[in-house]
């Protein structure tokens, strides 16, 4: 199953990663993430946690991550569920930049929960993707 959600911003990637690249601050622009860890930078292979504002802390790995591009996570409950979070930035000239926040699920309980966990994510990325518009160009998430 695969949601996804995008928005342009007034800035060119670099600036975009840098509040990415910022984990312990995600709940700023995130409304649906209470808490997220990382231990180390945000660079393929740094492994944390992610606490949605709604469920349990899970495991992530970084498996991407690019300055100019963007970044994805991974997170497993082995054998049943994989959720990719891809975080995609394409540059549309020298000040705007093209997001996309596409979630992927996979596995043996995609088929039972997906149907509920694309319902709050098609509600809740757009409002992402306007805080992080908002953080991105003004330096506030409000």
């Amino acid at each position: 199953m695969l949601i996804e959600h995008r928005i342009t911003i007034s800035t060119p990637p670099g600036p975009i990663f840098q509040i990415y690249a910022d984990v312990p601050h995600w709940r700023q622009w995130d409304p649906d993430t209470r808490a997220a860890t990382l231990d180390g930078p945000l660079a393929a292979g740094s492994r944390g946690t992610l606490t949605p504002t709604q469920g349990n802390t899970v495991p992530m790995v970084v498996t991407f991550a690019d300055p100019a591009r963007g970044f994805t996570v991974e997170s497993r409950i082995p054998l049943l569920l994989r959720m990719v979070f891809e975080h995609e930035m394409t540059p549309l000239g020298p000040s705007q930049t093209e997001v996309v926040h596409r979630v992927t699920l996979s596995g043996l309980l995609s088929s039972l929960i997906g149907p509920a966990l694309k319902r709050q994510l098609d509600a809740g990325l757009p409002v992402t993707l306007a805080r992080l518009k908002q953080m991105a160009e003004t330096g506030s998430p409000d």
